[in-house]
């Protein structure tokens, strides 16, 4: 006889069905003779927080006379019985919180990562290692039950939910078989045969652990897949055919790089081709020659470092790209595959679109668009008119043509003062590694490396290119005697905060003039 309620949490993102599964263990209980009673906290966003939907379980309301309980309206740190986390993030925040304890909680949880607003817009690479994750949570809990719960979902053409419902059904910590589980699925009435199969798919890799008692984390029946923070493979450079007669000539004079660097300068190639047309690809394998034939262009880290810097750099986001992307027929394939969009739905997709002043400028011919960015009239009315940004409904025929006009402009993108100004800087960065190379290959490596400040677009993009060109004008002050580390320091300083704080004071501590620096960046960036 439990003399305490069940105590459940369940963490979960919007739209992965926390509300469903926190009715579905309620009702379970209620249709089995117990007092069931859930709550929620939602949370800030889609992915700066989860709701917490708390559910407790007491049994004794099938019996005469029986007194309702009260239970409590929210999880306490250090009580709590059984944690539900749709992703592993949210385990780990469940983790933080104390909901999970090694001496009571049962935790069930998805080692996949959906990755959260932070460490999307991260200058560097800015995502929470996985496997540190896991351990953590692994050392914190009594039972641990995690395997890919988004896979599981996707493979039975349902959701999270039902296959957190199965996990709890297959980890027997309630007191209720599997046809009770499953006639609960049943009675909500909508999606049920995909959430049936989600539901036994879950409960059968959960049951897994019953004969693993000294392992008790549940791996994925796929075995074998790529820890959640690999990075997908580069193509093999012997399995690249392009069938374009110029492209597979781009391939074939990539083939004569070195086997380690082949597959990032094949790469580079396809995007380039892809961003503009086989004739930029061809722009990219000279400057990629030029480095090659100059001062550190045999050692083979530098290579790799300035093939991958340089095809994205020569890719960079600007208006043309964007509405490329966006009306891509692979886009709304995958949008639809999503949202489980059928043939019988229509869909509609609405951009919001905000080009500031200096966009527009960018995608016009370079000498009207350095005109117009001058302030006069015309500058400051094209600015009120543009100020607060449009909604942009791609899947009308009015907005696909608007957004397909400016893809469009898209082949005359060499006349674009964005590309001017983009080539001048690609055609100094490469300058600055070749000089430095001179002095040192290892300063070269580092003064590589920094373009990696040179990323997105609007503010973003505006910030680290200040970053960048502060760091570039003190590689130029003092070439001679800067060591690479020191480089390499600034370039993690102006990663760490996307305002320039943390490299402001790494200058300071360096003793390098703070005012003459950034008034120099200011000059350098047109």
């Amino acid at each position: 006889m439990y003399s305490e309620p069940i105590k459940i949490a369940v963490l979960a993102m919007g739209g992965e069905g926390g509300g469903v599964l926190a009715d579905w263990i309620v009702d379970l209980g209620e249709e089995n003779g117990w007092f069931a009673q859930t709550t929620s906290v939602p949370g800030v966003a889609q992915r700066t927080g989860a709701t917490i939907y708390y559910v407790e379980l007491f049994p004794g309301a099938d019996q005469p006379d029986a007194r309702v309980p009260v239970l409590a309206q929210s999880p306490m740190p250090g009580d709590v019985d059984i944690v539900l986390a749709s992703e592993l993030m949210e385990a780990g925040r469940a983790v933080q919180r104390g909901f999970v304890t090694p001496d009571r909680t049962t935790l069930i949880g998805s080692t996949h990562r959906v990755y959260a607003i932070a460490e999307k817009s991260h200058l560097g690479d800015g995502r929470v290692d996985s496997n540190a994750l896991q351990r953590q949570i692994r050392r914190a809990a009594r039972r641990l039950i995690t395997f890919d719960m988004a896979r599981t979902a996707e493979r039975n053409g349902s959701v999270v939910s039902a296959v957190l419902f199965g996990a709890l059904s297959g980890a027997g910590v309630l007191p209720f078989n599997r046809a009770q589980f499953e006639a609960t699925i049943e009675r909500g009435g909508v999606g049920v045969k995909a959430s049936l199969a989600a539901f036994a798919d879950a409960f059968e890799q959960a049951r897994l652990t019953q004969s693993e008692s000294s392992r008790p984390t549940v791996r994925a029946r796929e075995g074998g897949r790529p820890a959640a923070d690999a990075k997908p493979a580069l193509p093999d450079p012997a399995a690249v055919a392009p069938r374009h007669p110029e492209v597979a000539r781009l391939v074939e004079h990539a083939r004569g790089y070195p086997a380690e660097i082949q597959p990032i300068v094949i790469e580079g190639i396809r995007r380039c081709v892809d961003y503009q047309d086989p004739a930029y690809g061809r722009l990219y394998l000279d400057r990629l020659d030029a480095q090659r034939a100059a001062p550190g262009g045999q050692d083979a880290e530098m290579m790799r470092e300035v093939a991958r810097h340089l095809a994205l750099w020569m890719t960079y986001e600007d208006t043309i790209r964007v509405a490329d992307l966006k009306i891509r027929g692979s886009r709304f394939e995958r949008v639809r595959g999503e949202v489980r969009s059928t043939d019988g739905q229509v869909l509609s997709i609405s951009e919001y679109m905000h080009p500031r002043i200096e966009e527009i400028c960018e995608t016009l011919p370079a000498g009207l668009g350095r005109w117009l960015s001058r302030p006069h009239a015309v500058h400051r009315l094209v600015a009120r008119l543009t100020r607060d940004g449009r909604v942009v409904t791609t899947s009308s025929l009015g907005g696909f043509f608007l957004l397909y006009a400016l893809a469009w402009w898209g082949r005359w993108r060499r006349v674009t003062l964005r590309y001017a100004v983009e080539t001048a800087r690609i055609e100094a960065w490469l300058g600055r590694l070749r000089a430095a190379a001179a002095i040192d290959p290892r300063l070269a490596l580092e003064a590589a490396k920094c373009q990696t400040l040179v990323r997105g677009y609007s503010d973003t993009h505006e910030r680290g290119l200040r970053n960048y060109e502060i760091i570039m004008t003190v590689l130029d002050r003092h070439a001679k005697a800067l060591a690479p580390a020191i480089l390499r320091e600034l370039r993690n300083a102006a990663l760490a905060d996307e305002h320039g704080r943390v490299l402001r004071d790494a200058l300071a501590r360096r003793g390098f003039p703070l005012d003459g620096l950034f008034a120099g960046a200011e000059r350098s960036c047109p």
